[in-house]
């Protein structure tokens, strides 16, 4: 009797070819599209490369950021820039509590205010913010967290420009020519590039009244600071950028803190005291309704 002839052929994963060549794959994967499912998170720009749009976005923000970006570097040959600040400061976590702290400058003088208030931004595209948030050069020095005006002038000039209620001229010299790397950050405001300060000036700073009182009471929380300055009607983003660079507190408790960590405690600061005060206030739905 004649055997019967038979072929093995491995499985394909057609879904996953353009991940891997290996014809393994379907070995070492051995599961359908039906019973997989991706889900966005934190390596999906990896797998994606732009290519396959897997966020659901219409432009991959990454290639758009690497293009603009690419674009505006090209402008910065010096180790001297002149602008006007929005105004806008940073304050890096890597080394905590070391850290590297400065201010964000565009090449461009005159009103940048638009350039650091996410508030404006509504209604505006990406392209469009990604255009004067990649201008905005950020110059950085070493700072203490703990005992920041140990950094000097420099670290003076930041704090004013922090508290500033306008756009801040400046002169400033950097140590060498900005880097050519851009910052991919989902938590933080797109920036420009990065070089070490070596000197600046600032002309113009006008202290915000609301935020210089907060400043010079030393013996007021920095919570109760953040809620009267809400209250009053500070913009949240000003909020964030003032207590980021040590602005309120007790006296001996004041410090800088890390601007991916500021947004997050105003956030939380401002939601429970607004849940505590309005929302815990309102009455019980105990019904069904319906609003059209």
């Amino acid at each position: 009797m004649r055997k019967k002839f038979t072929k093995r052929v491995k499985a394909r994963l057609p879904w996953l070819e353009h991940i891997s060549d290996s014809p393994a794959i379907g070995e070492i994967l051995p599961i359908s599209h039906e019973n997989l499912k991706l889900r966005a998170g934190k390596n999906i720009c990896l797998i994606c490369r732009g290519s396959k749009l897997l966020c659901k976005k219409p432009v991959c923000p990454i290639l758009m950021k690497a293009r603009i970006f690419s674009k505006k570097i090209n402008l910065l040959e010096s180790e001297y820039l002149e602008g006007s600040s929005p105004p806008a400061v940073f304050v890096g976590r890597i080394g905590y509590p070391y850290v590297r702290a400065g201010p964000l400058i565009p090449q461009k003088l005159g009103d940048t205010s638009l350039y650091d208030r996410p508030e404006a931004w509504f209604g505006m595209s990406v392209e469009s913010i990604l255009e004067f948030r990649l201008g905005l050069v950020r110059g950085t020095f070493p700072v203490d967290v703990r005992n920041p005006f140990k950094a000097g002038r420099l670290m003076e000039n930041t704090l004013e420009i922090a508290l500033s209620e306008i756009s801040v001229d400046s002169e400033t010299k950097f140590r060498k020519k900005p880097t050519k790397i851009f910052l991919i950050d989902d938590e933080i405001q797109p920036m420009g590039p990065l070089a070490p300060l070596k000197d600046m000036k600032i002309y113009s700073a006008r202290s915000d009244p609301r935020m210089e009182r907060a400043f010079e009471d030393d013996d007021l929380k920095a919570q109760e600071a953040i809620v009267e300055l809400y209250k009053n009607g500070v913009e949240v983003s000003k909020i964030q950028r003032a207590f980021s660079i040590g602005a309120f507190g007790l006296k001996k408790q004041r410090r800088l803190v890390p601007t991916r960590w500021s947004i997050t405690a105003i956030d939380d600061m401002l939601g429970v005291w607004l849940r505590e005060k309005y929302v815990k206030e309102n009455p019980f739905i105990d019904d069904y309704r319906v609003y059209l």
